[in-house]
């Protein structure tokens, strides 16, 4: 018999009767009240690896400025420079040279830009450290990976706002293994390129046809293409999508039309049955919570029909484990629209269902830590990267991440995350660090010089476009190289980078 909590259609969409706001999105739902123990679907386990990982990376990030406060003090000591780059080493793990602490009276350390450089360097070092993920790697007890393909689908497709927010997204918000995320591209607003998602579907399968990985072509599974908005519940109308002046609905029209599009575009340049699976999740990220916009018997997705995973966590609070799963998998059938046993939307029911299921772990680890929502509710990213995406580190609230192939591009994205990071940077009296990545495949010739030349245009182009920040030591560019398969970051020196700092050492970056 099914829970009657699984009976409220609240739990799949929002009622005619609830209050909305702007744009006609259903206002958020209030945070559970406090409870005796644990939601009946938390995973002790991985929240606790979780929790462990974001404290290391968090200590990591924090310990950079007091390490640069007792040095600045000390700047003109004789011998100061060796004893500064070894002093970091000790305290922050990090291989400097003792060029960058070459001071003199006339011309003291350039502490904000010291101070992003560290921070670049902390970042690289926990790229390098590699941090366990193996805790999505099975759902009760069964690869993920498995799972996905039994569901129908062979490939994974994330594409998040660039908000620093949703840093975490993949290993902390829906807990999915990083083996079956295929891609993983950040954009202002997650208003992804149509045409670049295009190539990356033709990429895997050609790779299908090629070499049947992740599996045969002949295989009727789908690529899964899922956008990721943004809201808050908290403060939604300071605190939503700055690309999309914090109005929640048009944040999730926008993707949703920009998802259509893609999902159109695969059909009517390949034809033939070719065809991709779209979905639209929102994250409140005051909670983690998420909306799952579960499509309909005919596929169609709507902006104000969703599962709710905060609704969700309250009506299943008191249940047993495997009432709660059944919840879950009721009210994705109901915003469906569809019986539960229904054979047609079998797979893509089970996927929300297993994102719900995932996040409700996460959000139970938000309300257990902090009684509550985050007591951050706006940005602190430490960074910006810019370029190619990195992904072994994940945390909210890490990085603005800024995927382009030029500057010109990605102009738009650039700007809000240099807008947003530069107000609280400022605040701090330091600069904000923006790191330009670049991959290369070592297989093909050629590859890492031509690698190490975007890099170095691109690093110009941004230094170019916001020279006025980068004159008033408000924003430190620098470049990076990495090998595809999960080398470590190599930065590279640019000879603006050098005549800034004065000490001409190919280290600079």
């Amino acid at each position: 018999m099914r829970p009657a909590a699984a009976r409220d259609r609240g739990l799949a969409w929002p009622a005619p009767w609830q209050p909305r706001g702007a744009g006609g999105m259903p206002l958020a739902v209030a945070w559970p009240a406090a409870a005796s123990s644990a939601h009946p679907l938390a995973d002790a386990a991985a929240s606790a690896a979780l929790r462990r990982r974001g404290d290391e990376i968090e200590a990591a990030f924090s310990a950079v400025a007091p390490a640069l406060q007792s040095l600045a003090e000390r700047q003109f000591e004789a011998g100061f420079a060796e004893r500064a780059a070894a002093e970091l080493r000790h305290r922050l793990d990090l291989e400097v040279p003792p060029a960058w602490f070459e001071a003199r009276w006339n011309a003291p350390l350039d502490m904000p830009a010291l101070h992003a450089r560290c921070v670049l360097r902390t970042f690289a070092r926990l790229v390098e450290r590699g941090f366990d993920a193996s805790h999505a790697a099975s759902s009760d007890g069964e690869p993920v990976a498995a799972l996905i393909q039994r569901w129908g689908f062979h490939a994974v497709d994330i594409t998040p706002c660039a908000d620093g927010r949703l840093a975490g997204v993949v290993d902390f918000i829906l807990r999915v293994p990083a083996a079956v995320v295929a891609y993983r591209r950040s954009y202002a607003g997650a208003m992804f390129d149509v045409e670049e998602a295009l190539a990356h579907w033709e990429a895997v399968e050609l790779r299908r046809w090629r070499e049947g990985r992740p599996n045969a072509a002949s295989e009727p599974t789908r690529y899964l293409k899922v956008g990721v908005y943004h809201f808050s519940s908290v403060e939604p109308a300071h605190e939503g999508c700055a690309a999309h002046g914090s109005d929640t609905s048009r944040a999730a029209a926008s993707l949703l039309e920009r998802l259509q599009q893609f999902a159109a575009a695969v059909e009517r340049t390949h034809c033939c049955g070719a065809s991709v699976a779209i979905l639209l999740v929102g994250v409140d990220t005051d909670t983690d919570a998420i909306r799952v916009h579960v499509p309909d018997a005919a596929g169609t997705m709507a902006v104000d029909r969703y599962v709710c995973s905060a609704r969700l966590y309250a009506a299943t609070q008191d249940l047993a484990r495997e009432a709660a799963k059944e919840a879950i998998r009721q009210a994705v059938a109901d915003c469906a629209g569809v019986a539960a046993d229904d054979a047609a939307t079998e797979g893509m029911r089970w996927f929300c269902g297993y994102l719900l299921k995932n996040n409700l772990a996460q959000v139970d680890a938000v309300r257990a830590r902090y009684g509550g929502p985050y007591p951050e509710r706006g940005h602190d990213e430490k960074l910006i990267v810019v370029g190619d995406p990195i992904d072994d580190v994940q945390l909210r609230n890490l990085a603005f991440q800024a995927q382009m192939d030029s500057v010109e591009e990605g102009a738009g994205d650039l700007a809000v995350g240099v807008r947003i990071l530069g107000a609280r940077h400022r605040e701090l009296g330091v600069a904000v660090p923006v790191l330009v990545l670049q991959r290369y495949d070592a297989r093909i010739p050629g590859a890492r010089e031509r690698a190490q030349a975007r890099a170095a245009r691109m690093a110009a182009a941004v230094r170019d476009r916001h020279a006025a920040a980068v004159a008033g030591g408000e924003l430190w560019v620098e470049a990076a190289l990495r090998a595809d398969g999960g080398a470590n970051l190599e930065f590279v020196a640019t000879a603006a980078a050098q005549r800034r700092c004065g000490c001409g050492t190919e280290s600079c970056g």
